[in-house]
């Protein structure tokens, strides 16, 4: 009788020790982020890339109070982040050079409708992490990122008071792009293909072959100011050459074009005899 007096207490027992650890779970979305399947240019760059927008991901659990984060964060740093209680506890940019992490974008449950924008607005639904250049003083910025990662991030739903709600899955490792630095560039010909060396052959031929044809235009166009051209009626005397001029007496074929008045006079020479 006393085992069965005590057997009422054991449910409520195991219900108060549940109870605590069911209100402290955080409700997990079997959601995880990617990058954006759209074939964008620069959808990873050296210090940015593109994420799809979690567009009717949140609907079930966010109100119209609520705040979407996203948490970006170093691989290997996290499996340390803890999700903050309160907004003075949000980590910041700055924060990720020194804790490994941090959080951005903001946004409310409005500003992800479930509509898709691209059949009526033509805009694509990305959200584009390290977009904002010199953003630094402002809170929440979205820097750029400082190195090649590789980043993992995920989206954080909290509420007006700052306590979380729920989250996704953390997303799988995202490396940016890196350049060369010059000095790394190996600019031996020797170590280039035959291919690339076939090629600059020919190129380097075809350009001197422009060059002789632009050379021999150029001799011809000008040929004229270097050799003049000979007149037929020039006169060589020696090494004197003149041109051929008429002199001042009229000749008898022009005699009967002169004007009335000038014609020559017909009258014999007076005579000096007395």
């Amino acid at each position: 009788m006393r085992l069965n007096g005590r057997q009422p207490h054991l449910p409520l027992l195991l219900l108060v020790l549940i109870w605590p650890s069911e209100s402290l779970s955080l409700g997990l979305i079997p959601y995880q982020p990617q990058i954006t399947a759209w074939d964008l240019e620069g959808k990873v760059t050296a210090t940015t890339f593109c994420l799809e927008q979690p567009r009717c991901v949140f609907d079930e659990r966010a109100s119209a109070n609520d705040t979407i984060w996203l948490v970006v964060a170093f691989s290997n740093a996290s499996r340390d982040f803890q999700n903050p209680e309160t907004p003075a506890e949000i980590p910041t940019s700055p924060q990720l050079l020194t804790d490994g992490y941090y959080m951005t974008l903001p946004l409310s449950l409005d500003q992800l409708p479930c509509e898709d924008l691209t059949g009526g607005s033509g805009g694509i639904p990305v959200l584009r992490v390290g977009n904002d250049v010199g953003c630094y003083q402002k809170p929440y910025c979205n820097a750029p990122l400082p190195s090649q990662g590789p980043y993992s991030v995920k989206f954080l739903l909290m509420d007006a008071s700052g306590s979380p709600k729920a989250e996704t899955k953390w997303s799988i490792p995202i490396y940016l792009h890196q350049g060369k630095a010059p000095s790394s560039i190996d600019t031996w010909p020797g170590r280039r293909s035959g291919c690339m060396i076939v090629i600059t052959s020919i190129l380097s031929a075809l350009a001197g072959l422009l060059l002789l044809a632009f050379l021999a235009a150029s001799t011809m166009r000008f040929s004229s100011l270097w050799w003049p051209e000979e007149v037929p009626e020039q006169l060589r005397i020696g090494s004197f050459m003149g041109k051929r001029y008429m002199t001042h007496h009229i000749p008898p074929s022009e005699a009967a074009t002169l004007p009335v008045g000038c014609e020559p006079s017909l009258d014999p020479l007076p005579s000096l005899s007395p």
